[in-house]
């Protein structure tokens, strides 16, 4: 059977110059550089088992209608090509999305300043804005059998097996702690980019464009602020440089982002990486899952852990320094 790529060849009429080249990032999905005589583009191959999801068409089609909105304001994004009036491309049964290719790279966490800060703040605050309301944002609460995965990975992994035992108690302390804080969360509801962290923003010098937009929606601004100011500050690293963190916040305000007044409120809804840690479980287990998603699945486990016992021991130090 002919590669996606020779198809998309003779799809659009291009002519490839060199072989396509594997694009860094994309733990889910899958990025390529295609070099062609008719122009340079980046690929963005879509997981077949997350484009088996029930909601997964009504998810993206909602996402480029946000897309196209952040497009008109002016907010810088590398959207999505269209072709035949869509976007999302197909062929036989395989899905995809193309992009003209921005030559730019994604920042380490050693290379971020408060200019990065101050500038994702700022930017993060003028998407938020295009479309406040003030209603409920659709947060469903969150039932992970923590037991079943224990359960399976005791036959699976005795590494594995052990960090969630260990660590047991802390998955159901976050789950119900951010199920309670979630019912309480303020009455706003705003577009979210919702994986807006360093690898999804790529820059050349002082311009930047924002990827990855597939998971745009409306959500709560609040939370998606508090993650974001953590991730751009150093909790990838297990390393929050707290000047960092404040340049974030501050960036957002200055923007006329409104921040919180619920710090604490905000700190117990940031446990979203439960969920992440169980699809990479699922990866592990392989369910609903490639077989080549297990290597990743597994040091997706690890550094999630990671992160979750790093964040419970920095709760107080992040409190402290919120604005």
């Amino acid at each position: 059977m002919e590669s996606i790529f020779t198809r998309i060849e003779q799809k659009y009429n291009w002519k490839m110059k060199v072989p396509p080249i594997r694009l860094t990032g994309g733990f889910m999905h899958k990025m390529y550089k295609l070099e062609t005589e008719q122009g340079i583009y980046a690929l963005k191959l879509l997981n077949k088992f997350v484009m088996q999801r029930e909601t997964a068409m009504e998810n993206y089609a909602a996402a480029e209608r946000l897309e196209n909105i952040l497009n008109q304001k002016d907010i810088p994004i590398l959207p999505a090509l269209s072709f035949g009036g869509r976007k999302m491309q197909e062929l036989d049964g395989e899905y995809f999305y193309l992009f003209d290719y921005y030559d730019g790279k994604a920042l380490s966490g050693k290379e971020i300043t408060e200019y990065h800060c101050t500038e994702i703040g700022k930017v993060l605050a003028d998407i938020h804005n295009i479309d406040k309301k003030m209603e409920k944002a659709d947060l469903d609460e969150m039932e992970i059998d923590w037991d079943f995965y224990l359960m399976e990975m005791e036959k699976a992994d005795n590494c594995l097996y052990e960090m969630l035992k260990e660590n047991y108690a802390l998955m159901i302390e976050s789950q119900n702690n951010g199920n309670r804080a979630k019912r309480n969360l303020p009455c706003v509801s705003a577009i979210c980019h919702n994986d807006m962290d360093c690898k999804n923003i790529l820059w050349s010098g002082k311009n930047y464009r924002i990827i990855d937009l597939e998971c745009l929606s409306y959500n709560n601004p609040l939370m998606e602020l508090f993650e974001l100011a953590l991730c751009w500050s150093g909790y990838e690293e297990c390393q929050i440089d707290f000047t960092l963190f404040q340049s974030f916040l501050k960036g957002y305000a200055e923007s006329g982002g409104e921040l919180p007044t619920d710090w604490e409120m905000l700190y117990d809804c940031n446990n979203g990486r439960l969920e992440w840690l169980e699809y990479n479980l699922k990866r592990v287990l392989g369910i609903d899952c490639g077989e080549d998603e297990k290597e990743m699945g597994l040091q997706q486990v690890k550094e999630t852990i990671r992160h979750m016992i790093y964040y419970a021991k920095m709760r107080e130090q992040i409190l402290v320094n919120c604005i």
